[in-house]
């Protein structure tokens, strides 16, 4: 039987979209939860009492305990974990309070736990611990070790598992000539076991290997990393430097290697503890000969393929011809944010192009697709996971990093194949082209070259178009409206707008529109009804029912 007959008359078409598990993928919080035993070792899921003992022990709440005993300033705690660990802030909570109680009963202490942080989980959420006047933030796994603006910050990297004969196994599996040289790097948790491992890859005949230690130096004054015992006992000699990463070496003998000087990349091999973001891993593959991953979870290897700069430099391009770029703020927290934002805007500016300022904590496809006449966003944020990197071309502009912007807005595009992502570099690059750069003696309305789509482009300088801006027409002085037109653009209350000219050119121009004639539109318009109130689950004409 049809479903007309058995309704009794015919079947209205399915106007919307099917909302199944096929079509929309829901996020769920479980999907996040980590198997603990991965990260704090087989022996800690055996009862309860294990599991916490190797919690305080993982997290070193011993340690935070001391630190606030010493500091009885901080009454207001926050703490900040990543979403994969957000399963153990109770416990960490439950900790701290008990031991806190014991200790010093006379001073009370706020705990708060930040949920759902505003930026990338490596970065200090400063924003989200001010909403309950936090004077400090406990700081749980990795991290990127930027300066933030001013609160103080204490880093707690967690000690997870790490099964060396596995390790080691895999190492040989991929590495067989033992005179290669080799750096070993990971992330901030899993950085305090690669002396262990360094040690026992040279006993079994590597001598060539460099790893890679926390630079404290480069959080700033106001932060603290705990447990750092492991550095203290051992003896190295500093052979370099890179990022956020000191490279070390057991021999004394080893030669110095920088960054800048190419000997990483054409000598040394990178075997990485750990799968990093995608933008910590393009920094990477820009400063080694060849880099492996190896995933302690899963026990397995990946050689690639990796984030090419291929892509980036065709972003580049596009931005050179852009005429509107959103400036896209990934985060507020860290140091010389306002200055980098600042000096964008004046070279933005400067350039003949227009911008417009987003501050958006956790970009996605649908928010910034919100804003059509973008052309192309320059995103702000940490270098390790706040930059986006569009693998499957997923959003609707490219995205690119202030680095980026920088080269692609030069006289000519020249680019060595690095790939900055400080904010002090970025800073320190602009400053040096500002002596160098000498204003275009070129007629603003001659047409660029597009060279991604080959085309001659007339647009890519609004700001110049528009001539006489200081001659208004007696007319228009005496004019109440908020809009004017000049030519080559639109302007609002003064200040030009590519926003408005984008919208002229769409067919649907809204109810109404300062520039139609009055004969385009209907004066008075549709008749206003009132509509349906109450929340969708219950809407106030059912209640009555």
């Amino acid at each position: 039987m049809s479903d007309s007959d058995r309704n009794g008359g015919p079947v209205a078409p399915a106007l919307s979209t099917a909302q199944t598990e096929e079509t929309f993928t829901l996020y769920k919080y479980d999907l996040d939860l980590k198997d603990r035993g991965s990260y704090l070792g087989p022996e800690s899921m055996r009862n309860e009492e294990s599991l916490v003992s190797s919690l305080n022990e993982y997290y070193a709440v011993d340690m935070i305990v001391e630190y606030l005993l010493n500091n009885e300033q901080f009454r207001n705690i926050t703490l900040q974990f990543p979403d994969s660990l957000v399963q153990d802030s109770s416990l960490i909570v439950q900790s701290l309070q008990d031991k806190l109680e014991l200790k010093c009963p006379e001073i009370k202490r706020k705990i708060w736990t930040l949920a759902d942080t505003a930026y990338s989980a490596c970065c200090v959420d400063e924003v989200a611990s001010e909403h309950v006047k936090g004077d400090l933030v406990i700081h749980f796994g990795d991290a990127c070790l930027n300066a933030v603006q001013s609160l103080p910050v204490l880093y707690t990297f967690g000690k997870p598992y790490l099964d060396l004969p596995q390790i080691v196994s895999k190492f040989k599996s991929v590495h067989g000539d033992k005179e290669a040289k080799i750096s070993l790097m990971a992330d901030a948790p899993y950085s305090y076991g690669l002396a262990t491992i360094c040690e026992a890859l040279e006993k079994e005949g590597f001598q060539n290997i460099i790893y890679a230690i926390i630079d404290d130096s480069l959080a700033g004054d106001n932060a603290i990393i705990l447990d750092q015992s492991h550095l203290s006992t051992r003896s190295y000699k500093i052979v370099g430097k890179l990022g956020n990463r000191v490279l070390v070496s057991n021999n004394n003998e080893m030669e110095s290697v920088d960054a800048r000087n190419e000997v990483l990349k054409e000598e040394y091999a990178l075997f990485h503890v750990t799968i990093p973001q995608d933008p910590h891993l393009l920094f990477l593959t820009t400063h080694f000969n060849s880099v492996t991953l190896y995933d302690p979870i899963s026990n397995s290897i990946n050689e690639g393929p990796f984030p090419s700069l291929m892509k980036r430099y065709r972003n580049m391009h596009v931005a050179r011809t852009a005429g509107c770029i959103g400036i896209l703020v990934n985060t507020l927290s860290l140091k010389n944010t306002k200055e980098m934002i600042n000096t964008l805007i004046t070279l933005i500016r400067s350039k003949g192009k227009k911008h417009y300022l987003f501050v958006v904590g956790k970009p996605n496809v649908a928010k910034l697709a919100n804003f059509e006449p973008i052309e192309v966003w320059c995103i702000l944020g940490c270098g390790q996971s706040g930059i986006i990197l569009d693998q499957h071309n997923e959003f609707y502009k490219p995205i690119i990093t202030p680095y980026e912007l920088t080269m692609a807005l030069q006289e000519e595009v020249t680019w060595t194949g690095e790939w900055m992502v400080g904010f002090n570099e970025v800073l320190a690059t602009i400053a040096q082209d500002k002596h160098s750069d000498h204003e275009s003696t070129e007629d603003p309305d001659q047409p660029e070259f597009d060279a991604v789509t080959g085309k001659y482009v007339t647009t890519s300088k609004p700001l110049r178009q528009i001539r006489h801006l200081e001659i208004q027409d007696p007319e228009q002085e005496n004019s109440s409206s908020l809009i004017q037109r000049v030519p080559g653009g639109v302007l609002i209350k003064g200040t030009v707008s590519t926003a408005a000219a984008q919208m002229q050119n769409r067919h649907w121009q809204g109810l109404g529109s300062d520039f139609a004639s009055q004969s385009d539109y209907e004066q008075d318009g549709a008749t206003v009804e009132m509509g349906i109130s109450g929340v969708a689950s219950s809407y106030q004409f059912e209640v009555n029912k």
